[in-house]
């Protein structure tokens, strides 16, 4: 059996014309001969362009992504736990909806997810609210304003926060 040719000797026997003396000369004509005197036409393509995404838009998609994290969405895609659960008083015996799982750490359901990534978000845009305050190029009010709705959200972020976990373990004092 022969050894089989490299693809490397195969492409460079079919771009040089000279070196294929072993080839059928009807191939070699029906092969060359139109583009020897057929031209392409000269195209005059242009590549696309893309530009680029304003500022904003980057940042929402990272706000966004960001979001999606804190809040556990691969979590709920994965372990599909319910939107809200639900208790019932041993007094009455009612049902009550229950939005935290309580003692489970690792457990949530998905408005219990939702709700702490919001708190998360809260907190970040509290503190790029902050960064805005320090601008030099503002007026004094609005740097003040802004100063003051940073620390307004970063304040709620934390105390919300602190509280979802008091109520996901009632044991945690601090």
């Amino acid at each position: 059996m022969a050894p089989k040719p490299d693809s490397h000797t195969l492409a460079s026997a079919a771009s040089d014309p000279s070196s294929t003396s072993s080839m059928d000369p009807l191939f070699l004509l029906l092969n060359f001969l139109p583009y020897s005197v057929l031209r392409p036409p000269r195209l005059r393509l242009k590549l696309p362009t893309f530009t680029l995404p304003s500022p904003m838009t980057v940042f929402s998609l990272v706000l966004l992504t960001y979001f999606m994290v804190v809040s556990g969405i691969v979590y709920d895609v994965i372990v599909e736990p319910p939107g809200i659960g639900s208790t019932q008083d041993p007094y009455t015996g009612s049902v009550k909806p229950l939005v935290f799982m309580p003692g489970r750490v690792n457990g949530q359901y998905i408005i219990e997810g939702l709700s702490s990534g919001f708190m998360f978000v809260v907190g970040g845009i509290g503190i790029i609210l902050m960064d805005l305050a320090l601008d030099k190029n503002r007026a004094k009010s609005v740097k003040v304003s802004y100063a003051t709705a940073g620390i307004s959200f970063v304040v709620i972020a934390y105390v919300m926060s602190m509280l979802f976990i008091r109520i996901k373990i009632p044991a945690y004092l601090h």
